[in-house]
């Protein structure tokens, strides 16, 4: 029976990945792949030459129907995207999705992700917490923000190094300027760095040095401030 297969990748570190992760990537018929360019340095590092297609936010509408099909004809399929686990934050969910109503099985492995290391590293408490992923730009923000001041369980959100600080001077609006949180960046790379403090604190720092690379943010929970 065939199946579609979501492959974590590594969000930095090369070394990040599976030995059960690189067999299935050689095995399966095909990888849809969100950067192929991306994905291919992977690939050549580990030595797997399976077929790439593209598969990413601005095609998945268009192209789940065809991978559908294929799978259905009896081919296995891997999913990744550049970094990370597939569907957290990435394209993933509509193929799942579509998989599902049409009865093909759907694995995914465990693997890398940003979140769960940006979390352990806060010093926040991580035995409940809630994943917010990237806030709406716009429409819907305020309601969001609004809505997260009562939330007592620490918060983790995904954010660009150009919209850090404005992100930070929104929550200390919202949460309070000596809200406790802590914010990551360049996980598992040669410049990994987490950073901790009050959101005052941590707007000050990243006024004065301004971020590169992948960020999380983690944020203290109402009443939980002391981590």
């Amino acid at each position: 029976m065939s199946k579609l297969y979501l492959i974590p990748t590594p969000i930095g570190n090369l070394e990040d990945i599976t030995l059960r992760a690189i067999r299935i990537l050689k095995e399966t018929d095909l990888i849809l792949a969100e950067d192929t360019r991306t994905t291919g340095v992977l690939l050549k590092h580990y030595d797997i030459n399976t077929p790439m297609k593209s598969h990413h936010q601005f095609n998945e509408h268009k192209t789940v129907s065809d991978i559908v099909n294929r799978l259905l004809s009896g081919e296995n399929i891997s999913l990744v995207t550049d970094a990370g686990t597939p569907a957290v934050s990435d394209p993933g969910f509509l193929l799942v999705r579509e998989c599902i109503k049409n009865n093909i099985e759907v694995e995914t492995l465990p693997g890398a992700t940003a979140f769960v290391p940006a979390l352990v590293n806060s010093g926040l408490p991580c035995d409940r917490f809630v994943f917010e992923g990237f806030l709406p730009h716009k429409k819907g923000r305020k309601t969001k923000l609004e809505s997260l001041v009562i939330q007592p369980y620490t918060m983790v959100f995904y954010e660009s190094p150009f919209r850090l600080v404005k992100t930070l001077m929104q929550f200390a609006e919202y949460f309070g300027n000596d809200r406790k949180a802590s914010v990551s960046r360049e996980l598992t790379k040669i410049y990994e760095e987490t950073v901790r403090g009050t959101l005052a604190e941590l707007i000050v720092h990243f006024s004065e040095k301004k971020p590169k690379g992948e960020i999380v943010v983690v944020v203290a929970g109402k009443n939980n401030t002391n981590g």
